[in-house]
């Protein structure tokens, strides 16, 4: 993706929001603002018009939220990766975000690099989420005991590498944080796959996001 331009839609209801955003991200020449849409209803029309890469979508906006958007971009155009960006965190909306297939979840506070890091990885339909979104995520599972019976097939170090993977961490770095080799981030990564049924990161994250184990 990095040889092609990342066409780019941002969904704020606040107009001062959306220029902030345009005015960081046009400074990046492989990015290209398509469209703004100030609710969900406009998302999803503009999704539909101007076939963006990645959208950007807030999460409380009128006529339509951006769960309700997010339902209906990925139901008519699954190819296009929405990252959640809002100034909410809230365990609830961001488990029904995750579940619906966000390829990212990042509060308005969070640094440009982070945001471009995010927006690039989106784009290529893969997921990265900051490790205290990871965090929080987990540990609104284990509140509210989310048993899917696939999370329980996970062991405790493939549940540890699927979290770093979903950070956007490659076999090597993850190989490093938890003291093994890359042989055997591969091998675990090989039944991860297996137990989820999938064949690449991208499918484990958008599965293990779905049943709530992520």
């Amino acid at each position: 993706m990095s040889e092609k331009t990342i066409r780019i839609l941002i969904t704020d209801d606040h107009a001062i929001v959306r220029d902030g955003l345009r005015l960081i991200l046009e400074t990046e020449e492989d990015f290209e603002i398509v469209g703004e849409a100030c609710n969900g209803k406009e998302a999803c029309q503009s999704a539909k018009d101007l076939h963006p890469h990645v959208i950007l979508l807030d999460l409380r906006m009128p006529v339509m939220d951006g769960i309700e958007a997010l339902k209906c971009i990925h139901r008519d155009h699954s190819d296009i990766a929405v990252v959640i960006l809002t100034t909410y965190n809230e365990d609830e909306m961001m488990r029904q975000g995750l579940k619906e297939g966000a390829l990212g979840y990042l509060l308005k506070d969070t640094d440009r690099g982070t945001l471009i890091k995010t927006i690039r990885t989106a784009a290529t339909g893969q997921a990265l989420f900051q490790p205290e979104i990871i965090q929080r995520a987990m540990q609104s599972q284990q509140s509210q005991k989310i048993n899917t019976g696939i999370e329980s097939n996970l062991t405790g170090r493939e549940l540890e590498i699927l979290l770093s993977v979903a950070q956007g961490n490659r076999n090597k770095e993850i190989a490093y944080q938890l003291g093994i080799t890359e042989r055997t981030v591969k091998a675990h990564l090989a039944s991860i796959y297996q137990k989820l049924n999938v064949d690449s990161r991208a499918g484990a994250i958008a599965v293990a996001g779905k049943q709530g184990i992520i």
